[in-house]
């Protein structure tokens, strides 16, 4: 996963890979706001320009100061894999990603500061969303009656 980051865009673009912007937002800020413990301009979140689609990572994956940033709480040291090989990164809770119209409360996990930040299958199929890499984009997958992409 960390490879993958480090890929500047044109680089990027030419591989035929897909960069788009996200907002996250920190869910227990929200929860806070809701139930008037927070003002909701407090509620903390970020926009960023360009998050790297990688169907080869899992989960979404943050840098350090992007997660202070929005203050996500820890939720364990967690065995991963890389390019580089096995290692260990800190996972967090309740990043909500906003894109597209459509929202979901994730895990993530940490990145070294200042690292591009990578958006893996798992929100991906749960937000209904795919890869176009002839346009290099995000698009959205049928969500209305008799054509969804929920499956059971």
């Amino acid at each position: 996963m960390v490879s993958l980051a480090r890929i500047d865009l044109e680089r990027a673009s030419a591989l035929g890979m897909v960069a788009t912007p996200l907002t996250i937002t920190n869910y227990a800020d929200q929860i806070e706001a809701r139930r008037g413990h927070r003002q909701a301009d407090a509620v903390r979140s970020v926009t960023i320009g360009e998050v790297i689609v990688d169907t080869g990572a899992t989960t979404l994956a943050l840098s350090a100061d992007v997660v202070a940033q929005l203050g996500l709480d820890l939720r364990e040291e967690v065995p991963i894999h890389t390019a580089a090989g096995p290692g260990t990164a800190r996972l967090y809770r309740d990043a909500v990603l906003t894109f597209l119209g459509r929202e979901g409360t994730f895990d993530c996990l940490e990145l070294p500061a200042g690292t591009r930040p990578l958006l893996g299958v798992i929100p991906l199929e749960a937000l209904g969303l795919e890869p176009d890499l002839r346009h290099q984009q995000l698009r959205r997958l049928p969500l209305e009656p008799g054509e969804t992409f929920f499956t059971l």
